[in-house]
């Protein structure tokens, strides 16, 4: 199967645009609101620039929101923990204190994630059910819409034919609570592109999608740009990272992510996982702003 799921000539014609190729962040943080056209948003949304709470070093702390505010987000995505802190965003007094510290802050909370599968597979941990079932219960107690499904470590499915057919299976089985809770499962691996979709097509529900790690399919050697083409409307969020380096540093081409989110027509959250220290996660989110500003 070839990448040929969504091309640009079927696409919408792109409004102009101007060429970053040669942006560089030695020159300083672009003032970048102009740069841009806009294309139709997708469900009203813009551009949204978040961290993970485990990049923030507060996971599954309400903590990383004051992180997140100081360092100039608007949101974050938070880890649900796992078996051996108990799965503390099942405890309605976090809940609370997250909801309350949001709202005082003014940093949503965009989406959760379940880490916790990468020890303890969804292709074979017979607990790991109930959990994605549970992140469904904090999910609409957070009014969050979408829960990363982690795919790495012992989980990771590539070359794994027995373990995809699991997950599958299992994702038939949750769908249609998912759709019910109106919450999105989005499936992050070291799949490519088509091997994704090969899942998707497999379970047919609106509720599994795929989380687009642009600096992890980069690292195995995928056509980013491409494959965030061929997705579509079938990617439900994005991590941003680049293992070679901060944002407009790596070999992470950055305007050209944003000219194929564009052909897709995504608007919505990117959030970063990547960064070594505070400083460079301010970085990196600054940089973003200059491709991606909100009011695109």
């Amino acid at each position: 199967m070839k990448l040929t799921r969504q091309t640009r000539r079927e696409m919408m014609k792109s409004s102009a645009r101007l060429s970053l190729a040669g942006l560089s962040m030695g020159a300083g943080l672009l003032s970048s609101s102009s740069l841009w056209a806009k294309p139709s948003p997708r469900s009203g949304q813009r551009f949204k620039i978040g961290a993970c709470d485990w990049t923030l070093g507060k996971r599954s702390n309400p903590a990383a929101l004051e992180v997140a505010k100081r360092l100039g987000l608007d949101g974050i995505m938070v880890d649900m923990g796992g078996p051996q802190d108990g799965f503390p965003l099942l405890q309605p007094e976090l809940q609370k204190n997250y909801l309350t510290t949001s709202k005082g802050l003014e940093v949503e909370i965009a989406s959760l994630a379940l880490g916790v599968l990468n020890e303890f597979p969804y292709k074979s941990d017979p607990r790991a059910q109930q959990w994605v079932a549970d992140s469904l219960e904090v999910s609409r107690a957070f009014g969050t819409h979408v829960v990363l499904i982690a795919f790495f470590g012992k989980g990771d499915l590539k070359n794994d034919k027995n373990g995809t057919e699991v997950v599958i299976q299992r994702f038939k089985e949750i769908a249609p609570q998912a759709e019910k809770a109106g919450v999105i499962l989005g499936i992050e691996s070291w799949l490519s592109a088509e091997e994704h979709m090969a899942i998707v097509d497999k379970v047919g529900s609106s509720a599994v999608q795929v989380y687009y790690d642009m600096g992890n399919s980069h690292k195995m050697g995928y056509d980013i740009y491409k494959e965030i083409r061929f997705l579509g409307k079938h990617i439900c969020e994005f991590h941003a990272k680049d293992y070679d380096g901060l944002f407009g540093k790596g070999t992470i081409n950055f305007p050209e992510v944003r000219r194929a989110m564009d052909d897709i027509h995504y608007r919505g959250w990117m959030h970063i996982e990547s960064g070594a220290s505070e400083e460079d996660i301010g970085y990196n989110g600054r940089y973003l702003r200059t491709v991606f500003p909100r009011n695109a």
